[in-house]
């Protein structure tokens, strides 16, 4: 069992990450877009999450994290996007690209990540299931999930993702 100097770590470094994206969502400069990679804010052993990490994640190459809990890495549907700049800026391949390598990876028994059918289903799902992450615009993130990691794309990338955030007013 963990000491408790160990879970203030973990508390402290949540804080410390959220504070940054925090900072950094309100922050962004014109023209130029950032997708928030997300886990639930339940995550007893929250973690930060680099961008060799997620990418491993994704390529399901990493299955659990150091505790032995499962990562559950949820997409949104091949054309959207925001998918596709999620692609590029934190895998490094194109749709296309990882058609073909989840092609591969099916005959050795690995199934690609789950896809969800939109960023209002990704906070819902990753908020209420242990060990799911996703990425949503930082707009979409409530407190229900907080997040881990902020992708930065171009400001002149024809990646940037398009669609309206939530109105929170609604909510």
């Amino acid at each position: 069992m963990p000491s408790l100097s160990s879970r203030r770590l973990v508390v402290l470094g949540v804080l410390v990450v959220a504070g940054t994206f925090a900072r950094y969502a309100k922050a962004a400069p014109a023209g130029e877009s950032k997708i928030a990679v997300i886990v639930s804010s339940h995550a007893h052993d929250a973690q930060a999450i680099d961008p060799g990490m997620l990418r491993n994640i994704y390529l399901k190459k990493i299955f659990v994290d150091p505790q032995g809990h499962a990562y559950i890495p949820v997409n949104l549907p091949p054309d959207s996007r925001l998918r596709q700049a999620f692609s590029r800026a934190a895998i490094g391949m194109s749709e296309l690209r990882l058609q073909n390598y989840w092609n591969q990876q099916y005959f050795q028994g690995v199934s690609p990540p789950y896809v969800l059918g939109s960023e209002a289903a990704v906070v819902e799902f990753v908020a209420k299931t242990p060990g799911a992450i996703g990425y949503v615009k930082p707009c979409f993130v409530t407190a229900d999930v907080h997040a881990v990691l902020l992708l930065t794309l171009p400001a002149a990338s024809s990646l940037q993702p398009a669609g309206a955030c939530p109105d929170r007013a609604t909510h």
